[in-house]
Protein backbone atom coordinates (compact mmCIF):
# COMPACT_ATOMS: atom_id res chain seq x y z
CA UNK A 1 0.00 0.00 0.00
CA UNK A 2 2.86 2.33 0.88
CA UNK A 3 4.37 1.61 -2.54
CA UNK A 4 1.11 2.68 -4.30
CA UNK A 5 0.97 5.97 -2.41
CA UNK A 6 4.57 6.72 -3.33
CA UNK A 7 3.88 5.77 -6.95
CA UNK A 8 0.86 8.13 -7.13
CA UNK A 9 2.88 11.07 -5.84
CA UNK A 10 5.62 10.35 -8.35
CA UNK A 11 3.08 10.43 -11.17
CA UNK A 12 1.56 13.68 -9.94
CA UNK A 13 5.00 15.25 -9.62
CA UNK A 14 5.94 14.07 -13.15
CA UNK A 15 2.76 15.60 -14.63
CA UNK A 16 3.30 18.91 -12.83
CA UNK A 17 6.91 19.04 -14.01
CA UNK A 18 5.85 18.20 -17.57
CA UNK A 19 3.25 20.97 -17.63
CA UNK A 20 5.74 23.48 -16.25
CA UNK A 21 8.32 22.59 -18.88
CA UNK A 22 5.75 22.66 -21.69
CA UNK A 23 4.45 26.04 -20.53
CA UNK A 24 7.92 27.54 -20.44
CA UNK A 25 8.72 26.19 -23.91
CA UNK A 26 5.45 27.62 -25.24
CA UNK A 27 6.13 31.01 -23.67
CA UNK A 28 9.57 31.14 -25.27
CA UNK A 29 8.27 30.12 -28.71
CA UNK A 30 5.33 32.59 -28.71
CA UNK A 31 6.06 35.91 -30.39
CA UNK A 32 5.47 38.57 -27.74
CA UNK A 33 6.10 41.64 -29.90
CA UNK A 34 3.51 44.41 -29.84
CA UNK A 35 2.55 43.70 -33.45
CA UNK A 36 2.05 39.98 -32.80
CA UNK A 37 -0.03 40.64 -29.70
CA UNK A 38 -2.14 43.22 -31.54
CA UNK A 39 -2.76 40.70 -34.34
CA UNK A 40 -3.84 38.00 -31.85
CA UNK A 41 -6.29 40.22 -29.97
CA UNK A 42 -7.73 42.22 -32.86
CA UNK A 43 -11.54 42.22 -33.15
CA UNK A 44 -13.08 39.53 -35.32
CA UNK A 45 -15.54 41.99 -36.89
CA UNK A 46 -16.41 45.66 -37.06
CA UNK A 47 -19.76 47.29 -36.43
CA UNK A 48 -21.12 49.22 -39.36
CA UNK A 49 -24.41 51.10 -39.49
CA UNK A 50 -26.79 50.63 -42.39
CA UNK A 51 -26.00 53.03 -45.21
CA UNK A 52 -22.36 53.45 -44.27
CA UNK A 53 -19.95 52.39 -46.94
CA UNK A 54 -16.38 51.60 -46.10
CA UNK A 55 -13.66 51.96 -48.66
CA UNK A 56 -12.73 48.32 -48.10
CA UNK A 57 -16.29 47.12 -48.78
CA UNK A 58 -16.54 49.23 -51.92
CA UNK A 59 -13.15 48.02 -53.13
CA UNK A 60 -13.92 44.35 -52.50
CA UNK A 61 -17.31 44.63 -54.19
CA UNK A 62 -15.81 46.24 -57.26
CA UNK A 63 -13.05 43.60 -57.45
CA UNK A 64 -15.44 40.66 -57.19
CA UNK A 65 -17.83 41.77 -59.91
CA UNK A 66 -21.09 39.97 -60.45
CA UNK A 67 -20.94 36.29 -59.55
CA UNK A 68 -23.19 33.81 -61.26
CA UNK A 69 -26.09 32.22 -59.44
CA UNK A 70 -24.19 28.94 -59.39
CA UNK A 71 -21.13 30.59 -57.81
CA UNK A 72 -23.23 32.26 -55.11
CA UNK A 73 -25.13 29.02 -54.50
CA UNK A 74 -21.91 27.01 -54.15
CA UNK A 75 -20.29 29.48 -51.74
CA UNK A 76 -23.25 30.62 -49.62
CA UNK A 77 -26.38 28.57 -50.24
CA UNK A 78 -25.37 24.94 -50.74
CA UNK A 79 -24.80 24.18 -47.07
CA UNK A 80 -28.52 24.47 -46.31
CA UNK A 81 -30.28 24.21 -49.66
CA UNK A 82 -28.66 20.93 -50.73
CA UNK A 83 -29.99 18.91 -47.81
CA UNK A 84 -32.90 21.08 -46.65
CA UNK A 85 -31.48 22.02 -43.26
CA UNK A 86 -34.11 23.70 -41.04
CA UNK A 87 -36.73 23.40 -43.81
CA UNK A 88 -34.66 25.26 -46.39
CA UNK A 89 -36.12 24.53 -49.82
CA UNK A 90 -33.85 22.05 -51.61
CA UNK A 91 -32.37 22.98 -54.96
CA UNK A 92 -34.70 22.15 -57.88
CA UNK A 93 -37.26 20.46 -55.60
CA UNK A 94 -40.68 21.62 -56.79
CA UNK A 95 -42.45 20.47 -53.63
CA UNK A 96 -40.20 22.63 -51.47
CA UNK A 97 -40.31 25.69 -53.71
CA UNK A 98 -43.94 25.89 -54.88
CA UNK A 99 -45.41 27.38 -51.67
CA UNK A 100 -42.69 30.02 -51.76
CA UNK A 101 -43.01 30.75 -55.46
CA UNK A 102 -46.78 31.31 -55.16
CA UNK A 103 -45.97 34.37 -53.01
CA UNK A 104 -44.14 35.89 -55.96
CA UNK A 105 -40.51 36.50 -56.78
CA UNK A 106 -40.52 39.93 -55.09
CA UNK A 107 -41.49 38.41 -51.72
CA UNK A 108 -39.01 35.57 -52.18
CA UNK A 109 -36.22 38.02 -52.95
CA UNK A 110 -37.18 40.23 -49.99
CA UNK A 111 -37.08 37.23 -47.63
CA UNK A 112 -33.71 36.22 -49.05
CA UNK A 113 -32.23 39.68 -48.63
CA UNK A 114 -33.66 40.45 -45.19
CA UNK A 115 -33.70 36.94 -43.77
CA UNK A 116 -36.74 34.83 -42.97
CA UNK A 117 -37.31 32.19 -40.29
CA UNK A 118 -33.99 30.30 -39.91
CA UNK A 119 -32.40 31.88 -43.00
CA UNK A 120 -30.01 34.71 -42.12
CA UNK A 121 -30.04 37.93 -44.18
CA UNK A 122 -28.57 37.34 -47.62
CA UNK A 123 -28.15 33.69 -46.68
CA UNK A 124 -25.00 34.71 -44.84
CA UNK A 125 -23.40 36.16 -47.98
CA UNK A 126 -23.04 39.71 -46.73
CA UNK A 127 -20.99 40.81 -49.73
CA UNK A 128 -23.52 39.52 -52.28
CA UNK A 129 -25.44 42.12 -54.23
CA UNK A 130 -29.22 41.96 -54.63
CA UNK A 131 -28.70 40.84 -58.23
CA UNK A 132 -26.40 38.02 -57.09
CA UNK A 133 -29.00 36.88 -54.53
CA UNK A 134 -31.64 36.89 -57.28
CA UNK A 135 -29.30 34.92 -59.56
CA UNK A 136 -28.81 32.32 -56.81
CA UNK A 137 -32.57 31.95 -56.38
CA UNK A 138 -33.03 31.57 -60.12
CA UNK A 139 -30.27 28.96 -60.18
CA UNK A 140 -31.98 26.98 -57.38
CA UNK A 141 -35.33 26.91 -59.21
CA UNK A 142 -34.04 26.59 -62.80
CA UNK A 143 -35.09 22.95 -63.28
CA UNK A 144 -38.52 23.18 -61.66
Amino acid sequence: MKFLNQLKWKHVLAVVAGVAVAGSVMAVSTDMSREAIAERIKPAAKVRLAGEETTQAVASASQEGDRSGEQVYNTACAACHTSGVLNAPRINNAGDWEPRLTQGMDVLLEHSINGYNAMPPRGGCMNCSDDEILAAIEYMIADI
